[in-house]
């Protein structure tokens, strides 16, 4: 990787597949975690055509597939996904790989056979039951538990972005050097300062309505005396009207007497 090449992730077996496509999209490297296709390396003249054909599918849009019937859109689909499930890791690889790492040898014989036969060296992980047979470079280890693959691709990565930044650091790129600076500020320091002002801003409310609360009440008080004495002027004015009432009916009453 240092001098430019690039390694292919072989890992077909389910507890690898996750593992194998986190760890070689991390370093920009190419993986193969569906199934091996045979002839991958050495026909690859067929194969880089099978990605082309990929390619032309993944550029189709809505409104070119208005075009076709619903059986025609399924087939499509169907082909599209089959190539992406099979080539989508190495539909960005250029040429063969110049290395190979592989995840569990006995389920990858096909894959470390062409590569011998190219000539490509080979990187694996052998278990008590697996066979060294075309591997350049043995690690021993536990090929099936998928925590320990994940330590391993974890671990491939890292060296592979380590060797790319020594390439780059050769060809006079200062990787230091950014042009929007990172941020200063932890997470934990942000997600205090955030808590604080939760807290603050409650208390701001409270003492804002406290005052909003008071002036109500001497709202309320000016309406109910204003309302006690309208009703008191209201009961007066009728008292006044009964009188008079009286007074009338009593001077008639006098005035039929005499």
């Amino acid at each position: 990787v240092a001098k430019g090449g690039s390694i292919l992730f072989v890992g077909t077996k389910r507890q690898a597949q996750q593992s194998i496509a986190e760890a070689a999209s991390k370093c920009a490297q190419y993986y193969i975690n569906y199934r091996w296709l045979g002839g991958t390396l050495t026909n690859w003249n067929t194969v880089s055509n099978s990605i082309l054909r990929l390619k032309d599918l993944e550029a189709f849009d809505e409104s070119q597939l208005a075009l076709f019937t619903k059986k025609e859109r399924l087939n499509i689909e169907k082909e599209h996904q089959k190539l992406n499930l099979s080539l989508g890791g190495i539909k960005d690889m250029k040429n063969i790989p110049d290395m190979l790492f592989v995840i569990d040898t006995n389920k990858e014989a096909i894959a470390i056979k062409e590569a011998k036969k190219i000539g490509i060296p080979v990187v694996a992980i052998l278990d008590t039951n697996s066979s060294t047979d075309g591997v350049d470079f043995p690690i021993p280890g536990n090929d099936d538990a998928s925590r320990a693959i994940s330590l391993y691709c974890d671990l491939v990565s890292k060296t592979i972005l380590d060797g790319m930044e020594s390439q780059l650091g050769s060809a006079g790129i200062d990787l230091g050097e950014a042009q929007t600076p990172l941020s200063e500020d932890l997470p934990e320091e942000k997600m205090l300062e955030q808590a604080v002002a939760d807290e603050i801003i409650p208390e701001d409310k409270k003492e804002a309505d406290e005052p909003k609360a008071h002036s109500g009440e001497v709202n309320l008080e000016h309406k109910s005396s204003d309302g006690t004495e309208d009703r008191s002027k209201v009961g007066v004015s009728e008292k006044a009207q009964e009188i008079v009432k009286a007074d009338v009916s009593s001077e008639t009453v006098t005035d039929k007497g005499k």
